[in-house]
Protein backbone atom coordinates (compact mmCIF):
# COMPACT_ATOMS: atom_id res chain seq x y z
CA UNK A 1 0.00 0.00 0.00
CA UNK A 2 1.30 3.50 -0.93
CA UNK A 3 1.87 6.24 1.35
CA UNK A 4 -1.85 8.12 1.82
CA UNK A 5 -3.43 10.74 4.15
CA UNK A 6 -5.26 9.64 6.94
CA UNK A 7 -8.38 11.03 5.37
CA UNK A 8 -7.64 8.95 2.34
CA UNK A 9 -7.88 5.70 4.57
CA UNK A 10 -10.41 7.30 6.60
CA UNK A 11 -13.46 7.47 4.13
CA UNK A 12 -13.79 4.54 2.25
CA UNK A 13 -14.50 3.30 5.88
CA UNK A 14 -16.98 5.86 7.23
CA UNK A 15 -18.90 5.35 3.95
CA UNK A 16 -19.52 1.77 4.16
CA UNK A 17 -20.23 2.22 8.04
CA UNK A 18 -22.54 4.95 7.42
CA UNK A 19 -23.96 2.92 4.85
CA UNK A 20 -24.00 -0.28 6.83
CA UNK A 21 -25.63 1.51 9.94
CA UNK A 22 -28.42 2.93 7.59
CA UNK A 23 -29.13 -0.32 5.98
CA UNK A 24 -28.86 -2.84 9.46
CA UNK A 25 -31.46 -0.12 10.94
CA UNK A 26 -33.70 -0.30 8.03
CA UNK A 27 -33.59 -4.03 7.39
CA UNK A 28 -34.89 -4.32 11.00
CA UNK A 29 -37.38 -1.79 10.69
CA UNK A 30 -38.83 -3.09 7.35
CA UNK A 31 -38.83 -6.52 8.30
CA UNK A 32 -42.19 -7.21 9.63
CA UNK A 33 -43.70 -5.51 6.14
CA UNK A 34 -42.21 -8.12 3.67
CA UNK A 35 -40.07 -5.94 2.21
CA UNK A 36 -35.97 -5.25 2.36
CA UNK A 37 -33.89 -2.07 2.53
CA UNK A 38 -33.00 -2.53 -1.21
CA UNK A 39 -36.26 -2.78 -2.50
CA UNK A 40 -37.80 0.05 -0.69
CA UNK A 41 -35.29 1.68 -2.55
CA UNK A 42 -36.62 0.45 -5.53
CA UNK A 43 -40.01 1.39 -4.90
CA UNK A 44 -38.78 4.34 -4.28
CA UNK A 45 -36.98 5.28 -7.47
CA UNK A 46 -40.21 4.28 -8.61
CA UNK A 47 -42.51 6.84 -7.05
CA UNK A 48 -42.14 9.79 -9.54
CA UNK A 49 -44.89 8.85 -11.19
CA UNK A 50 -42.62 7.77 -14.09
CA UNK A 51 -42.63 4.40 -15.63
CA UNK A 52 -38.90 3.20 -16.20
CA UNK A 53 -37.46 0.48 -17.77
CA UNK A 54 -35.44 -2.09 -15.77
CA UNK A 55 -32.39 -0.67 -17.17
CA UNK A 56 -33.03 3.05 -15.95
CA UNK A 57 -33.89 2.07 -12.27
CA UNK A 58 -30.30 -0.53 -12.31
CA UNK A 59 -29.16 2.98 -13.48
CA UNK A 60 -30.97 5.28 -10.62
CA UNK A 61 -30.28 2.91 -7.74
CA UNK A 62 -26.58 2.51 -8.90
CA UNK A 63 -27.34 -1.65 -8.91
CA UNK A 64 -26.69 -4.07 -11.44
CA UNK A 65 -29.81 -5.59 -13.97
CA UNK A 66 -29.21 -8.79 -12.80
CA UNK A 67 -29.94 -7.60 -9.14
CA UNK A 68 -33.19 -5.56 -9.84
CA UNK A 69 -34.30 -8.28 -11.52
CA UNK A 70 -34.66 -10.79 -8.93
CA UNK A 71 -35.88 -7.75 -6.39
CA UNK A 72 -38.61 -7.13 -9.27
CA UNK A 73 -39.53 -10.83 -9.81
CA UNK A 74 -40.36 -10.72 -6.24
CA UNK A 75 -41.80 -6.97 -5.72
CA UNK A 76 -44.13 -8.19 -8.20
CA UNK A 77 -45.00 -11.73 -7.16
CA UNK A 78 -46.28 -9.45 -3.86
CA UNK A 79 -48.06 -7.39 -6.25
CA UNK A 80 -46.18 -4.18 -5.48
CA UNK A 81 -45.16 -3.34 -8.81
CA UNK A 82 -45.65 -4.37 -12.15
CA UNK A 83 -43.94 -4.87 -15.25
CA UNK A 84 -45.64 -4.47 -19.02
CA UNK A 85 -43.78 -4.25 -22.32
CA UNK A 86 -42.23 -1.00 -23.15
CA UNK A 87 -44.43 0.64 -26.04
CA UNK A 88 -41.43 1.53 -27.95
CA UNK A 89 -38.59 -1.17 -26.82
CA UNK A 90 -39.63 -4.80 -27.38
CA UNK A 91 -36.71 -6.31 -24.90
CA UNK A 92 -37.41 -3.69 -22.59
CA UNK A 93 -39.84 -3.96 -20.07
CA UNK A 94 -41.45 -0.92 -18.18
CA UNK A 95 -41.66 -1.50 -14.35
CA UNK A 96 -44.39 0.83 -12.10
CA UNK A 97 -45.73 0.61 -8.87
CA UNK A 98 -49.18 -0.94 -8.36
CA UNK A 99 -51.44 0.87 -6.38
CA UNK A 100 -50.96 -1.78 -3.43
CA UNK A 101 -47.50 -0.93 -3.86
CA UNK A 102 -47.82 2.54 -3.40
CA UNK A 103 -49.68 2.03 -0.45
CA UNK A 104 -46.88 -0.11 1.18
CA UNK A 105 -44.41 2.41 -0.08
CA UNK A 106 -46.19 5.30 1.86
CA UNK A 107 -46.86 3.16 5.12
CA UNK A 108 -43.14 2.01 4.92
CA UNK A 109 -41.92 5.89 4.57
CA UNK A 110 -43.97 6.20 7.48
CA UNK A 111 -41.96 3.62 9.31
CA UNK A 112 -38.54 4.99 8.59
CA UNK A 113 -39.35 8.05 9.57
CA UNK A 114 -37.44 7.79 13.16
CA UNK A 115 -34.48 6.96 10.69
CA UNK A 116 -34.53 9.79 8.98
CA UNK A 117 -34.89 12.10 12.19
CA UNK A 118 -32.33 10.13 13.31
CA UNK A 119 -29.73 10.95 10.63
CA UNK A 120 -31.00 14.62 9.82
CA UNK A 121 -30.80 15.15 13.53
CA UNK A 122 -26.94 13.85 13.90
CA UNK A 123 -26.01 17.61 11.86
CA UNK A 124 -27.61 21.24 10.65
CA UNK A 125 -29.71 21.29 7.80
CA UNK A 126 -27.03 22.97 5.53
CA UNK A 127 -24.33 20.25 7.00
CA UNK A 128 -27.16 17.61 5.18
CA UNK A 129 -27.48 19.87 2.07
CA UNK A 130 -23.61 19.82 1.66
CA UNK A 131 -23.51 16.10 2.24
CA UNK A 132 -26.00 14.84 -0.35
CA UNK A 133 -23.74 17.61 -2.79
CA UNK A 134 -20.76 15.72 -1.60
CA UNK A 135 -21.93 11.90 -1.62
CA UNK A 136 -23.51 12.92 -5.50
CA UNK A 137 -19.97 13.51 -6.40
CA UNK A 138 -18.57 10.24 -5.92
CA UNK A 139 -20.34 7.87 -8.14
CA UNK A 140 -20.09 11.10 -11.14
CA UNK A 141 -16.15 10.87 -10.62
CA UNK A 142 -15.83 7.03 -10.13
CA UNK A 143 -18.54 6.82 -13.37
CA UNK A 144 -15.40 7.14 -16.06
CA UNK A 145 -11.94 5.14 -16.27
CA UNK A 146 -9.34 8.41 -15.82
CA UNK A 147 -6.03 7.96 -16.99
CA UNK A 148 -3.33 10.08 -15.54
CA UNK A 149 0.28 10.66 -17.42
Amino acid sequence: MTESTEQERQLPLVLRAAYMALHRRTEAKFSSFGVTADQFVLMLALNDGHTLTQRELADRISSDPSTVRAMLVLLEKNGLIQRVPHPTDSRARSVELTNNGKQKLRQLWKVGQSIRDAMYGSMTRKEAEMLIRLLRKIPVSLSTEKTFA
